[in-house]
């Protein structure tokens, strides 16, 4: 029996094959879920708009009255820098649907680079249509074959698939309790897998020991992940998603600049 999280999901998304495809897994996977998985909560809820303590009140607390002004146990910035992972970590996996795209539509920035590259996503997205972005996200990561770009580390660091880089995730998921979803075909150390994780050490889901977000981030992005929003945001194919690139790549970079500061 599923429990309210997952049927409140379900329902938001239009039915269980919706879902599935909206966060970018085997529909056979997603009907075998009681609740949503702990690593699932961000995809879902930027998918569905149902907010994480709707989905596992056991993680988040329950929700009171207005769910969107629900307490954090987290600061402001944590908790702004998940949402931003979580979003990454959703436009890579998958074209955004018209839901999502509206959504995008409404992001407005200040004159800083962060803020001005995240109007721009949302000039961008504003401007988009759904068909015009499916087939962009084909180009780019699907493809005839293999697509313009492969999001994965252990390509960026070794030139090939499946290479020690993923070994080495592997092992620190392990340590992490991060388990691999069934029916999730793509390799763990796809960019999208590494922004949801990188979401959820922050704001808690994980219950990973403080520091380990700096941890996992320059150990398994950043010899990266700033290379390959460089080459998203030059792709030949990139339309909306030149804009993605450019607010990752200043994102990334921040996130950089401030683990070092602190160390």
């Amino acid at each position: 029996m599923r429990d309210p999280g997952i049927e409140a999901a379900i329902r938001a998304a239009g039915g269980v094959g919706a879902l599935a495809r909206k966060i970018g897994i085997a529909q056979p996977s997603l009907s075998n879920w009681t609740r949503v998985p702990a690593e699932r909560v961000i995809a879902v809820e930027a998918a569905t708009g149902v907010h994480r303590t709707t989905l596992r009140p056991d993680l988040y607390g329950e929700p009171a009255g207005d769910v969107a002004a629900a307490p954090s146990t987290i600061d402001n910035v944590d908790a702004a820098r998940s949402r931003q992972y979580a979003l990454f970590a959703v436009l890579l996996a998958r074209a955004p649907d018209a839901g999502l795209l509206t959504r995008l539509a409404t992001l407005r920035g200040d004159a800083s680079p962060l803020g001005l590259a995240q109007a721009a996503l949302g000039e961008a997205a504003a401007a988009a249509n759904v068909e015009q972005v499916e087939r962009e996200f084909f180009e780019l990561f699907i493809g005839i074959g293999r697509g313009e770009l492969l999001p994965y580390a252990s390509y960026y660091l070794t030139g090939f698939l499946n290479e020690r880089p993923l070994a080495r995730l592997r092992a620190d998921l392990e340590r992490l309790g991060i388990e691999r979803v069934n029916g999730y075909s793509e390799p763990e150390d796809h960019a999208a897998v590494l922004c949801d994780v990188m979401a959820g050490v922050i704001d808690g889901r994980f219950g990973a020991a403080p520091g380990a977000d700096r941890d996992f981030f320059e150990r398994h992005l950043a010899p990266w992940i700033g290379r390959f929003f460089a080459d998203l945001e030059e792709a030949r194919s990139a339309g909306l998603y030149r804009s993605v690139a450019a607010l990752g790549r200043i994102f990334v970079a921040i996130e950089s600049e401030a683990f070092t500061l602190a160390a």
